[in-house]
Order: C-alpha cells, then sequence, then structure tokens
C-alpha cells in the first residue's frame, strides 16, 4: 500500500497563480503529515483589472486605491496601478468589430515607454490604511492593471468611478476593479435597440488569452454569429459589442465569459439612451440561494432578471428584506426559471420608501442560479440607471472604497441570522482621522447604517465592514451625485476580499490508497 502526501500550501499557491487571487508564504511545519488545524494567513500578492472607462470626451474618471491595515503582514510592499496596453496593440479588436485608434499605445498611457522600458505607474500606495487617488479626464483614459505584494495585499481594492455629463450612457458609471479570473456569469445585459452593451475582456498576462461568450436570452441560448474563441491579446482591454456578436435584439439577456487558456478581468458597460448607464459586475457564481443587497429606498422600478445554468429548472421564493423584515413582493412570491433560459420580473416601485436586499432561496430542490437587478430613479428626462449582482457575503472583511462626504449610503443585510459588524471608515486621502463604529443587523432586515465618517475629512476615504459574530452579512455602497435635475447614482457591492487564506500549520494528507 503507497501513500501519496500532497501539500495543501503548493495547491493553494498553484490556484492563486491561476486566479490571481493570492499567493502566500508556507509557515514552520513539524507535523506528522496528518490532519492538522489551518491557521489564517495575510495573502502576499494579489492582482487586479480595471476595464477602459468610457469612450465620452466629456467622461471625467477617479480611479482609488486602497489597503486596509492588516496584523501579520510584514513592513515591505507596493501597489501599483499600470496600463494594461503595451506599446502594440497589433490584432485588437475594438467596440465596433474594428481596430481601435491605438490610443492605449500612446507613449504617454501605454504600458512601455520608447524605450521599451515599463511605463510610470498611474497609481501607486503610499501606505496601508490611507486611500491614494489619481484623475483623468476624455476618451483615452486607458484601462489599468495592478498588482499588490507585501503590506498592500491583503483586501486590496481598486474603485473606478466615471462622470459623464452628457449622451449615451450619462450620469455616473462605477466598478470596483476585479482580479483576472476564467469564469464570469452577468445577468442583466441587452441587446435592445435603445442599449449599447460591451463586454470588456482585460488580460494583464504576457500571453494570449482565449475567450468563449455566450449569450442565454428568455428562450435559451441565442444564435450567435460571433464569440467563440475570440482572442484577447497580451495587456490589452478588448471591448466586445454584444450586438455584433447576434442578430437578435432581447431586452434581458444573460452573458456567460468563459476562458479556454489564460485568464481576464471581465465587466459588462451597459449604456441606455434614455436611462444612462453604469458597470454591471458579475454575479456570485452559481448557488442555490442568492442575495441581491442594498437596493436605493427611492429606486422608481427594479427589474430583477435571474437565469438558472443546470440542465434543471429553477423554482425560488422571491423575499424582500425590508428594516421591519422579510416581506413578499406582491404577486411575485416565486419565481421559475427554466433550465438555460433568462427570466426577469419587473418589480416597479417594489421599494415603497424604505431601503432593501432581494433574497432568492429554493422553494424545493436546490438548483443553482445567478441574478442580478437593474435600478431606476428619478422620473421622466431626470431617471438614471444602476445595477446590483447578487453578491458574496462580506465574511471576514470587505471594503468598499471612493466614498464622499455627501452622496455616500451603506447598506447592510443579514438574511438568514442575526450578525453584529463593526464599520470602519478610513483617513481621508487628503487628511482626517479613521473612525469605527458597532452595529447589530437583525436576522431577515435590511438596514441602512449611519455609517462613520473620518474626523477632519478632506478627499475621499474607504469603508471596511467585519464580521464580528452572528450570521452572514451581506452588503452595498450607493454613490450619489445630483446634477443638472438627474440622480446620478452607482451601486458597488461588499464581498469577502478574501485577503487572509486558511493555510495547515503542517503538509496535511491528502493520500489515497493505491494498490
Amino acid at each position: 500500500m503507497n501513500r501519496t502526501t500532497l501539500s495543501l500550501i503548493a495547491g493553494a499557491t498553484a490556484l492563486a497563480a491561476v486566479t490571481g487571487f493570492a499567493a502566500v508564504t508556507a509557515p514552520d511545519t513539524s507535523g506528522t503529515g496528518t490532519a492538522a488545524t489551518a491557521a489564517e494567513l495575510p495573502v502576499e500578492r494579489t492582482s487586479v483589472t480595471c476595464p477602459t472607462p468610457s469612450l465620452s470626451d466629456l467622461a471625467e474618471t477617479t480611479y482609488t486605491s486602497f489597503t486596509p491595515v492588516t496584523k501579520g503582514t510584514d513592513g515591505e510592499g507596493k501597489a501599483e496601478l499600470r496600463p494594461a496596453a503595451t506599446e502594440s496593440t497589433d490584432g485588437r479588436t475594438g467596440k465596433d468589430g474594428k481596430k481601435p485608434s491605438d490610443k492605449d499605445a500612446k507613449d504617454a498611457k501605454g504600458g512601455k515607454d520608447k524605450a521599451g522600458t515599463a511605463a510610470k505607474p498611474v497609481l501607486a500606495a503610499k501606505e496601508p490604511g490611507k486611500p491614494v487617488t489619481v484623475e483623468d479626464s476624455g476618451s483615452e483614459s486607458p484601462a489599468l492593471v495592478g498588482t499588490a505584494d507585501g503590506k498592500f495585499a491583503p483586501g486590496w481594492t481598486v474603485q473606478q468611478t466615471t462622470e459623464v455629463a452628457a449622451g449615451t450612457g450619462r450620469g455616473l458609471l462605477g466598478v470596483t476593479c476585479t482580479a483576472p479570473d476564467t469564469d464570469f456569469w452577468f445577468p442583466g445585459a441587452s441587446t435592445a435597440a435603445d442599449r449599447t452593451d460591451y463586454v470588456h475582456l482585460v488580460n494583464p498576462d504576457d500571453s494570449a488569452a482565449v475567450v468563449d461568450i455566450e449569450l442565454y436570452g428568455r428562450d435559451g441560448a441565442l444564435k450567435a454569429t460571433a464569440g467563440e474563441g475570440i482572442t484577447v491579446p497580451p495587456h490589452s482591454d478588448d471591448p466586445v459589442l454584444l450586438s455584433t456578436l447576434t442578430t437578435e435584439k432581447q431586452d434581458n439577456m444573460t452573458v456567460h465569459v468563459s476562458v479556454r487558456s489564460g485568464r481576464v478581468g471581465a465587466s459588462v458597460q451597459a449604456l441606455d439612451d434614455k436611462l444612462g448607464g453604469d458597470w454591471l459586475s458579475a454575479s456570485v457564481d452559481p448557488s442555490g440561494s442568492v442575495v441581491i443587497p442594498g437596493i436605493p429606498k427611492d429606486a422608481t422600478a427594479v427589474r430583477l432578471v435571474a437565469f438558472a445554468p443546470g440542465d434543471a429548472d429553477a423554482d425560488l421564493k422571491v423575499r424582500l428584506a425590508s428594516p421591519s423584515g422579510q416581506i413578499t413582493p406582491a404577486g411575485h412570491e416565486t419565481l421559475h426559471l427554466k433550465a438555460g433560459m433568462t427570466g426577469a420580473v419587473d418589480l416597479g416601485d417594489v421599494m415603497r420608501g424604505e431601503p432593501g436586499s432581494l433574497v432568492l432561496t429554493p422553494t424545493g430542490r436546490s438548483v443553482p442560479v445567478v441574478a442580478a437587478v437593474r435600478v431606476v430613479r428619478g422620473k421622466g428626462a431626470g431617471q438614471e440607471t444602476a445595477f446590483i449582482p447578487a453578491t458574496r457575503p462580506v465574511g471576514t472583511r470587505a471594503t468598499v472604497v471612493d466614498n464622499r462626504a455627501k452622496g455616500t449610503t451603506l447598506s447592510l443585510t443579514a438574511p438568514f441570522g442575526t450578525a453584529e459588524v463593526k464599520v470602519t471608515a478610513s483617513a481621508g486621502g487628503e487628511g482626517g482621522t479613521a473612525a469605527s463604529k458597532s452595529f447589530t443587523i437583525k436576522a431577515g432586515t435590511t438596514q441602512q447604517i449611519e455609517a462613520p465618517v473620518p474626523s477632519g475629512l478632506k478627499g475621499t476615504y474607504a469603508l471596511t465592514v467585519e464580521s464580528v459574530s452572528g450570521g452572514e452579512v451581506h452588503g452595498a455602497r450607493t454613490l450619489t451625485e445630483g446634477k443638472d435635475g438627474v440622480s446620478a447614482f452607482t451601486v458597488q457591492t461588499l464581498p469577502d476580499d478574501r485577503g487572509l487564506v486558511a493555510v495547515p500549520d503542517a503538509e496535511q494528507d491528502l493520500s489515497v490508497l493505491q494498490k
């Protein structure tokens, strides 16, 4: 009988190399090869990708970088954002299925200078616990990629916020820059005549990535004229216009991005002719129960879009977690999703002046689903749109950045059990002292909390939520900028930042018996 021992530490490191999430250093080991208690250690390296912000000459973009202070890190490290593009973009296809104007390859904003050396960082962190920002304007703001290591790696969070004054997709567009990965689901995209939706594929690596894009509508998979085997060149952002992939016009679709080789960061930019626009971030991985947190209390229209990617139909209970508890939206007690088909429900003015979160749970057999909502605020010509995907719980810790003295709202929900959390407002980017406050979120409720604000605040600040006890918590932050009668806004969720990883104290025996 032979015994094969596999180091969990080596496995975790290999996984990190594929997903881009984390690399860790193993603690000293003195075990005997038997199962050992896992210790949580800070990650030592992480990476993010930020898509090209806008094609509008009126765009004003702010990039914000922040790392919360984490115990157990050493005194070294850095966190830097650089343009994704290198000096060559040969073979890259752009927003109209054509090669772009090589704006990302300009010497001033490209990944390399004329001598072929790496360009200077667009944004570099100075110290954990204090955000740093940089601003850019116009249509030539590049896609960015970044890496953080050492004391800057655990919980590193980057936000990209763009204001567009007029035109298709005008309003406030915000996205939390995402780690490169190999699988993404986007319920809520569209190829309707009044929508212009792009899937941005950012490749941060030195080799090309090969990507498939699948579209699913109300009757199942859409006939696609393209979408298979898309090559994303190294160090590039390839924005793929959804309407170039199919001739069908559908308002509620699910986009599936899967990577055959390499890895990419993926986000959907959804631009509406009349309702403004925003970024649609990926839904949490398919799960039997999902939570969509932080729907604003003044939403005038809420549309739920969901999809069951497997071979089985899904039947879901639909509940709204309000400040007083879970309620059932009138006429929408359940949602039936046929396998491989996108379902959509217009919930209308369901919020009625109170913040809330949607909680979808199986009525019987658990079938994995993905979901998101489209939220509309305002009336008439002053309407504006944002998207909120189903998200992971806050977990150990989650952070959202680019919070302002005015127009910042934090909502937390505890869908399955009462929970206690600690919320910390960081020092301001240009001055101010950090502040913390604890909150209890009752089971089944959503609370729009009075989050702490740094004293003497100058600039923007970060909000970090930490779970203290009780059930799982989900959160979302809303940024609002009211201009010219338009309630421009964007919503970002707060999933666990995965800044800590469980590492065995000793090599754990994962042996299989061999004859």
